[in-house]
């Protein structure tokens, strides 16, 4: 593609902006109305608690049978997400701004001294635009922080299913392709069905909501998640049967890891004497959990994390670097995050910190990192 091309796809239209408008607005419907499960989330600083309805995997699989009714009817094209790619790119960037912006103006001018909406200003622009002013702003009842991230996951979902039927109609169905979608498919429902351990992940809890996180879940989630799956739908990677093994293998591990100490953690704040791999746990000061994954490593949640992602980009082979995109910025991007949590951790813990890195030397990748 050259670059007027380029630019000329990335322009927004008003069917991109209708196909968002749309998509938020169920969301928005589906938060409120769709049956779920009632969650606590962790006690704030006020002792106050924000109660989430975890209902996205009910939400997802309605939405995903409202969209096959409308494309058997013809009112829908399945391709309709693929055919406007960079179009529905650039809108929801110009979206995220604008979010971003509103929740700028909005939390300068807030006056609650709740946790919850208690502005946090410093002074510096780019700083309270960036990492946001309010941990947990609303819109109509709605806890946004939540409702994008939901909305990233579902729109990641979206894209994939609209890339297979292009792929389909283009009669281009391959290993790479079926495989990338199984995988990614396989991860997406898996984390709306333990939707409830969201509520107590450092994003949730501790993160306040800016430009970071909203352009993080509108836009970086779904539209750098499926690179594989565009890139696939123009190049061709062959597959032997041990390779496919072999990556089922990468994804099956990574997703042990990743479920089982995410699962740990979560447990663990809910009930302190729940029992890990079959023992009491072992706890730090009371308060920092050392037995399990917790045990291996300070972070292994996120080793878990980085093979799901390098098992979504293995099905493209190896002629390029493009499908690798995703893995090496989550690499970038955990090591980061994992940075600034041990930094906050020692901060708040102290001396129980230090006994529990004592006890457990390894951040990510035991015996490397």
């Amino acid at each position: 593609m050259d670059l007027d091309s380029l630019l000329n796809a990335l322009i927004p239209s008003w069917s991109s902006v209708a196909i968002l408008l749309a998509f938020f607005t169920y969301l928005g419907f589906a938060v409120s109305v769709v049956p779920g499960k009632v969650i606590p989330g962790v006690a704030l600083s006020d002792g106050t608690r924000i109660h989430y309805r975890c209902n996205g995997l009910l939400s997802l699989l309605l939405l995903v049978a409202l969209l096959g009714i409308g494309v058997w009817m013809d009112f829908i094209s399945p391709t309709a997400i693929s055919d406007r790619g960079l179009e529905l790119l650039s809108t929801t960037f110009i979206i995220s701004v604008l979010v971003t912006l509103a929740l700028y103006v909005v939390g300068c001018k807030s006056h609650d001294r709740g946790s919850s909406l208690k502005p946090h200003v410093t002074g510096n622009l780019i700083h309270d635009w960036w990492f946001g002013i309010q941990l947990n702003p609303q819109f109509m009842g709605i806890d946004l922080k939540f409702f994008f991230v939901r909305a990233g996951m579902m729109g990641w979902l979206l894209i994939n299913l609209s890339v297979l039927a292009k792929n389909i109609q283009d009669a281009n169905l391959s290993r790479s392709m079926i495989l990338y979608q199984l995988f990614c498919a396989l991860y997406i429902l898996d984390y709306f069905f333990y939707e409830e351990y969201m509520t107590s992940t450092w994003d949730i809890i501790a993160e306040r909501l800016g430009f970071m996180l909203v352009f993080g879940d509108l836009v970086w989630i779904p539209f750098t998640f499926s690179i594989q799956g565009w890139w696939l739908l123009s190049n061709k990677a062959e597959l032997t049967t041990a390779a496919v093994i072999a990556n089922c293998f990468a994804f099956l591990i990574g997703y042990q890891v990743f479920r089982g100490a995410n699962r740990q953690k979560h447990v663990f704040k809910k009930n302190p004497k729940a029992p890990i791999w079959g023992r009491p746990p072992k706890v730090i000061g009371g308060k920092l959990l050392a037995s399990g994954y917790w045990g291996i490593a300070r972070h292994c949640n996120y080793l878990g994390d980085l093979l799901v992602a390098l098992s979504f980009s293995l099905p493209c082979g190896i002629s390029s670097p493009v499908p690798y995109f995703y893995p090496i910025y989550l690499l970038i991007l955990l090591i980061w995050r994992e940075r600034r949590d041990e930094s906050r951790c020692a901060e708040k813990y102290k001396e129980v910190w230090a006994e529990y890195c004592k006890l457990v030397p390894w951040r990510i990748l035991p015996y490397v990192y």
